[in-house]
């Protein structure tokens, strides 16, 4: 089956050609022509199966009749993250090329003046993070009776950031005569309920089992100690096949000390996580489409926001405290079809969140040896050491000249070890979206009717 087959104009399929894309995923086929008849939907998709692609096609033809009106969005799509609603944004844009649509990205961070002028223009297209959302409705900047078309993207993850309350008010302030469409990795109880809700005879398309891992991914775990786990990634960033690789850690600070550690062994490095300010998470991430580095290490803020083609590895530094991050992580990798390895370091204390992420996904992880990790001088080390037997003669040098030499290692020995590990509360939505002041980048500016 080609796009052609599935009722979308001519204009979007230039465009879609354009993009370099000729054969639609199974979430493709199985959304976009209930999508075109008006039907609600329910999606039940892992990331990187081309999600996003599948409402904002059929999206695009059909708000390509009609018009907007001030402070009357006609569309609205919700995301949990401004990552992800830039990521839809730059989706509209390129597809949406050879029609004339108007768009307005709402995120929270940026002036508003901007955001205001875009509604009282009027936009065929809203895209919007929930809290900067219900703070314009409470200024009553926007008006939601005229949006007959509603997405609520990655509906497990608003979940898990505390928007659900939102999401059912924003939902009983637009008309009851809608079309609902919902996105989801996972139908966890409560997202179940909320379709119910909301949704009215909705067709549901699965085309994967909930929470489990692309099969383009190879998976690995390396069992390592704490102390040697910055080792282990030097090795995989060294070995034969690798491109670039986006690290995930579990811990802000950890993210800022790995960036550290890696720069100084000379890698092409970069690091985003919540204590950075919008724009500068999206200069780093920038640096990472084009090339520019080829590491990037990130919290979890970063694991269902970023969208890269052609990531060959990911690597788990930390594993995942909540099982269903592991997807989203490893997904980021493994993407429009390709292959991926996603590495998972793991220590003795980890036993039981590997367990859950395996219980999870169905699939046992394939356990890789300490060696095979292992540095080569590392590797080389135990065979030079003397036997057990053997009486090694007490070092004779000086006790000062000793303490000098662990002082000039300390920076190398500072780890995540249990004595220098802060307690730091899981990512909230606070983590995901810090304030930011500065000017709108260039690639989220709104496009004019």
């Amino acid at each position: 089956m080609a796009f052609a087959d599935l009722g979308l104009s001519d204009p979007l399929l230039r465009a879609v050609h354009d993009s370099g894309y000729d054969v639609p995923t199974p979430i493709q086929k199985g959304a976009i022509p209930s999508v075109l008849m008006g039907k609600d939907l329910i999606g039940i998709a892992q990331t990187g199966t081309g999600k996003t692609a599948s409402f904002v096609l059929p999206m695009i033809d059909i708000l390509a009749e009609g018009r907007s009106r001030a402070r009357m969005p006609r569309s609205m799509i919700l995301e949990p993250t401004r990552e992800l609603a830039a990521q839809v944004a730059e989706n509209f844009e390129k597809y949406g090329k050879y029609h004339k649509l108007s768009m307005a990205l709402l995120i929270g961070g940026v002036q508003m003046g901007d955001q205001i002028k875009a509604l009282e223009k009027g936009v065929d297209v809203l895209i919007a993070t929930p809290g900067r959302l219900m703070d314009l409705f409470g200024r009553g900047k926007i008006l939601l009776t005229g949006c007959n078309l509603l997405v609520i993207d990655e509906a497990d993850r608003m979940l898990d950031m505390g928007f659900i309350p939102d999401i059912e008010e924003i939902c009983s302030k637009l008309p009851k005569a809608r079309q609902t469409l919902l996105f989801s990795a996972t139908m966890p109880p409560p997202i179940k309920k909320l379709a119910d809700k909301f949704l009215t005879d909705p067709k549901q398309i699965e085309v994967a089992r909930p929470a489990s891992a692309n099969a383009n991914i190879e998976q690995k775990l390396l069992s390592v100690p704490g102390a040697k786990k910055r080792d282990a990634v030097r090795t995989i960033l060294r070995e034969d096949g690798f491109k670039n690789a986006i690290i995930f850690c579990n811990k802000k600070v950890t993210v800022r000390e790995l960036y550290t550690s890696l720069k100084r062994s000379g890698f092409a490095v970069g690091q985003i996580h919540g204590d950075m300010d919008q724009s500068s998470r999206i200069e780093e991430f920038d640096r990472f489409k084009k090339d520019d580095i080829n590491v990037l290490v990130a919290s979890d803020v970063a694991a269902r926001g970023l969208d890269v083609k052609g990531v060959s590895h990911v690597i788990n530094f930390d594993v995942p405290w909540q099982p269903d991050d592991y997807v989203h992580r490893i997904g980021r990798t493994g993407r429009a079809g390709a292959k991926g390895i996603a590495y998972t370091l793991a220590t003795s204390a980890d036993a039981e969140a590997v367990g859950a992420i395996e219980k999870l996904t169905g699939h046992k992880i394939a356990r890789v040896s300490t060696a095979d990790a292992a540095p080569a001088e590392e590797a080389a080390a135990p065979a030079e050491r003397p036997a057990k037997s053997e009486k090694r003669p007490r070092r004779e040098e000086p006790k000062r000249k000793t303490e000098a030499a662990k002082k000039e290692r300390q920076p190398e020995l500072v780890d995540e070890g249990d004595a220098y590990r802060p307690t730091v509360e899981p990512l909230t939505a606070d983590d995901a979206e810090p304030a930011w002041n500065g000017p709108v980048p260039s690639f989220l500016s709104f496009a004019a009717s």
